[in-house]
């Protein structure tokens, strides 16, 4: 197999142009596309990005025309990721390795069943504050992502993607039990995302005293109990990390969820309360502080979701 030359990105959210921008200055211009249908291809040509300030330019590839590339990341939100994986699949050839960036446990398995686990490289993204609005990305904190091998994945696509990562100064941790780290993160995300978007607050908000503080920390333990479930060796270490995690980050920043709450677009409920629902009812487990976060979540999005 050939070192990694060619990557596309599908999502040109915060995660696909913060990585698409680190790639193409390390790589060069032609060496990173972001893949789309028509439609957006043509609402998105001549359009400019910023990314702290520096201006972006990137190259767009309609997804008729576009071509199989060795490295391909899936940076869309949950709610996107079915239409998504219909604009990348002639971008996976036989040697493409793909890696997922989205939040929650399952999107490496949606992707597999589609084009085969053998090119998947279990990933999180981890440790970023990246918040975009319009075309503007600003963040303080790049983060790092987390890979891994399970036993699904193939070691030689794992030992390229590494090399790459290497080669472009991308800042990763290789995981020794990336399962662990992803339903970590998970825990991160259904108290930190969900909270922060059912209050409308931002980091500082989630980690001062008061209800938001304690509703996020009752939702990551729910999920502690559900991991224990599954055979994931989560633990309140853990959550303490995570938290000391969220205080790294620009205080007056706010997660995904939260941007999704004043964007006025759906939200990724349905991949944390939603999956974190689903597991309590298959292990028996009372899940109410998830719940009512599902279930707000779900009332305030009917004020701007059609």
């Amino acid at each position: 197999m050939n070192e990694i030359q060619s990557t596309a990105i599908v999502g040109m959210g915060a995660l696909g142009i913060l990585f698409g921008s680190h790639i193409q200055k390390k790589c060069g211009t032609d060496a990173v596309s972001f893949v789309m249908d028509e439609e957006r291809k043509e609402r998105y040509s001549g359009c400019r990005f910023t990314c702290n300030g520096e201006e972006k330019q990137f190259k767009l590839v309609g997804s008729k025309e576009a071509k199989p590339v060795d490295l391909f990341i899936v940076a869309v939100k949950y709610t996107g990721l079915k239409s998504a994986m219909e604009v990348m699949k002639n971008c996976v050839g036989e040697d493409t390795i793909i890696i997922s960036v989205l939040n929650g446990i399952n999107s490496e398995e949606i992707l597999g069943k589609t084009f085969g686990m053998d090119k998947i490289i279990y990933t999180v993204a981890q440790g970023m504050d990246a918040m975009k609005f319009g075309n503007d990305l600003k963040y303080t904190q790049m983060g790092e992502l987390h890979v891994g091998l399970t036993d699904s994945c193939d070691r030689k696509r794992y030992e390229r993607l590494i090399r790459f990562f290497d080669e472009t100064d991308m800042p990763y941790v290789a995981e020794e039990d990336i399962l662990y780290r992803m339903w970590g993160k998970f825990m991160l995300n259904v108290g930190l995302n969900q909270t922060c978007m059912v209050y409308g607050t931002n980091y500082r908000g989630v980690l001062s005293e008061g209800e938001p503080n304690r509703t996020m920390i009752s939702a990551m333990r729910e999920v502690i109990a559900l991991a224990q479930d599954a055979g994931v060796h989560l633990t309140e270490k853990d959550l303490n990390f995570y938290v000391d995690v969220i205080k790294t980050l620009n205080p007056e920043g706010t997660p995904s969820m939260g941007q999704d709450r004043i964007n006025r677009k759906a939200s990724e409920v349905d991949m944390f309360a939603g999956v974190v629902k689903e597991l309590a009812a298959k292990y028996g487990r009372y899940v109410p502080v998830n719940d009512f976060l599902y279930e707000r979540a779900k009332e305030i999005e009917k004020e701007y979701v059609k």
